[in-house]
């Protein structure tokens, strides 16, 4: 039987969300990342995992937000 390859694609962040929103959204998973360490430290963190995602959302929020900022400054949006 012959399988589908699906290809999705995905919407770029600010596609979805505005800069404001991207922003919001980084701050708080800045603190999120800073309260997580804090949990690692003391024992109180459950999945030591949540760090490593927290940090590669953060730095796709800050993609977004530098892709969003060049092509503003370009005029492409």
């Amino acid at each position: 039987m012959a399988t589908k390859k699906i290809i999705k694609k995905s919407k770029k962040a600010n596609e979805v969300m505005t800069l404001d929103q991207l922003k919001i959204e980084l701050l708080a998973s800045r603190t999120s990342l800073t309260d997580s360490k804090r949990g690692h430290k003391l024992g109180e963190l459950t999945n030591p995992r949540a760090i490593t995602v927290m940090r590669k959302k953060i730095a796709r929020l800050l993609t977004a937000i530098r892709a969003d900022e060049i092509a503003s400054s370009r005029g492409d949006k």
